[in-house]
Formats: C-alpha cells, sequence, structure tokens
C-alpha cells in the first residue's frame, strides 16, 4: 500500500514566520518522499486546538480535523523546538491531546493507532535534545504508535549561542544523515504494520 505521513511542527510562532523545527520537520518529510511517502506539514498553532485529553473539545476545537490527517497517515512526525530544555508547550499539548486515543479502539480492542509510526524531529539553540526526543517518544509510546529503531533527529546550536537551525548551513553528514536514517525506518516499519497488524489485545 501507499504509504502517507502529517509532520506536526510545535513551534510556537504562527505562520508566515520562519521555523527551525518545521524546517527540519519539512526535511524528515522530503526523506520520507525518498520511499515513497508522502504527507504533509501542520503548524499547530495556526490552528484553534483547545487544552484538554479529548478527541474534541468542542467550542470551535480544531484539533479533530488535525487529529482525522493522524489517523488517515501510517507515519506520524511531531517536530518541537526545545524551550528551557523541555518540549514546547504546543508540543505538550499536541502529547495531552493524543492522551484521548487510549480510550479509542477498534472492534478487536486495539488502539486505533496501533499499526501507526511516529518519530521526532527536535531542534533548539540549547541543550537537551535526547531529554525532548525521550519525553516525546515515550508519550507516543503509551499512546499507541510504534518507534523505529533510530527514530528521531536533532540538531542544538552551540551553547549559548544565537544561531537558529534554519541559518546554520547544511548539515548532511550529522543532522542530515539521522533524518535519512529515521525516515527509512520509519517507512520500513510502517510498511511491515500495514501488511500485518498487531494482534487484538
Amino acid at each position: 500500500m501507499s504509504l502517507t505521513a502529517v509532520v506536526l511542527g510545535c513551534s510556537l510562532k504562527k505562520s508566515p514566520a520562519p521555523s527551525s523545527s518545521e524546517l527540519l520537520g519539512r526535511e524528515v518529510l522530503a526523506a520520507l518522499a525518498d520511499h515513497d511517502v508522502t504527507g504533509e506539514v501542520v503548524r499547530v498553532v495556526d490552528h484553534d486546538v483547545r487544552f484538554g485529553v479529548s478527541t474534541d473539545e468542542g467550542d470551535g476545537d480544531e484539533w479533530p480535523a488535525i487529529r482525522e490527517k493522524i489517523m488517515n497517515a501510517q507515519i506520524l512526525v511531531v517536530a518541537s523546538p526545545i524551550w528551557m530544555g523541555q518540549p514546547s508547550s504546543v508540543c505538550k499539548m499536541v502529547l495531552e491531546r493524543l492522551d484521548a486515543e487510549l480510550s479509542e479502539t477498534d472492534s478487536e480492542g486495539r488502539m486505533l493507532t496501533y499499526g501507526k509510526v511516529a518519530i521526532v524531529a527536535v531542534v533548539g539553540n540549547e541543550d537537551g535534545a535526547h531529554h525532548v526526543t525521550a519525553e516525546v517518544m515515550q508519550a507516543l509510546s503509551d499512546v499507541g504508535f510504534s518507534i523505529p529503531a533510530s527514530g528521531g533527529t536533532y540538531w542544538v546550536g552551540e551553547a549559548m549561542g544565537g544561531v537558529d537551525y534554519d541559518r546554520a548551513g547544511p548539515k548532511p553528514d550529522t543532522t542530515g544523515r539521522a533524518t535519512k536514517t529515521a525516515a527509512a525506518n520509519a517507512a520500513h516499519l510502517a510498511q511491515l504494520l500495514a501488511d500485518k497488524q498487531y494482534p487484538p489485545s
């Protein structure tokens, strides 16, 4: 089957402001295209996503439309900046909304996210990439996504520096290599799961 992906850009800045985390997310999407995966990028802060832990918080909540994109895709990419060593507040809100998937199951008791793959992309001008990746991967695993080998890519600038990822220049041998590996492994695992789903719970 053909595979699709959705990248959730968790920048604090609305479009069209430049976003380093969204840039890395788009680079992941480009690397996925090398494996015949198509997809799109959604900058979450451009949408009226309400705080909460349900699939629909009502009153104009735009999370249900984003959730539908996630449910229709086989690969989810969460791209977050680092703030004070933590995932962005937007990223944390996304994870809180995904908590609702714990109670969304199919007729055989599996979460609807079973069979879907998730990878993480992180950028920042401070240390914390491994911490942010670990937090986000654990949360995504908790709500049913499968994490492939080497399922994360990141870039961190010089300590106390002021150069953002989008101005740092090409990094094919470091971040670029990690991005290609994460994308290749995500596409591979997603195809395996598309061919053979997890057993009933």
